[in-house]
């Protein structure tokens, strides 16, 4: 009986989570979209399809929902790069690769519009502005640290650190606008070639 009941528990917990997962991507996803003055708790439901009470179950208000949706998901996402096997052996070239082809991969699949969230619009909360600074230099510092020991090690040559890592997150922040409408082998190609050509950014010669 007490197996049953724990696993009934934790059936219900995870229900929860997947539950409260789809309210801040798809929070996120409306922000992203229209900004954040232009979103309210009402546009969530309506995305949702529920009404705006069962939101206020989970958050009680806009503010507190637009910030549970930056630091989850911009968490998740930088999380994932640093632990991303790939990118933590072998070559700088091999792991900047492989950094710069999971991290289109997600936001092309998984966050096109939440991309837009970490812009940091100045019209935000101070806040919000604030957390996804550093949320932003965290992800910068996951990029910073291969390109820095490339450099070191030779096997990379920029004009400059700062300007190459500017180059590389503006051309990933498109990613979702240049490949997003494409599916399968022919995303797949066109992502590749993006990596490809972002890697040209640290070529040698």
């Amino acid at each position: 009986m007490a197996d049953a009941s724990a696993g009934q528990v934790g059936r219900v917990q995870r229900r929860r989570g997947r539950r409260i997962r789809e309210i801040l991507t798809t929070a996120a996803e409306l922000v992203g979209e229209r900004g954040y003055d232009a979103v309210s708790l009402e546009d969530v439901a309506e995305r949702l399809d529920v009404t705006k009470g069962s939101l206020y179950y989970y958050f009680p208000g806009k503010d507190e929902l637009v910030t549970a949706a930056i630091e989850t998901l911009g968490d998740d996402w930088t999380s994932r790069l640093e632990s991303l096997p790939a990118a933590r052996e072998g070559s700088a070239t091999r792991r900047l690769r492989a950094l710069l082809g999971e991290h289109v991969r997600i936001a092309v699949r998984e966050y096109p519009a939440a991309l837009r969230l970490f812009l940091v619009p100045s019209t935000w909360p101070a806040e919000q502005r604030t957390r996804i600074k550093e949320l932003r230099l965290r992800h910068d510092r996951v990029f910073r640290s291969v390109l820095t020991e490339g450099l070191a090690s030779g096997e990379f040559a920029v004009v400059a650190v700062d300007p190459t890592l500017q180059c590389m997150h503006a051309a990933m922040s498109q990613a979702p606008v240049w490949c997003g409408e494409l599916r399968g082998a022919e995303q797949e190609r066109a992502l590749d070639e993006l990596v490809d050509t972002l890697m040209k950014l640290v070529a040698r010669g």
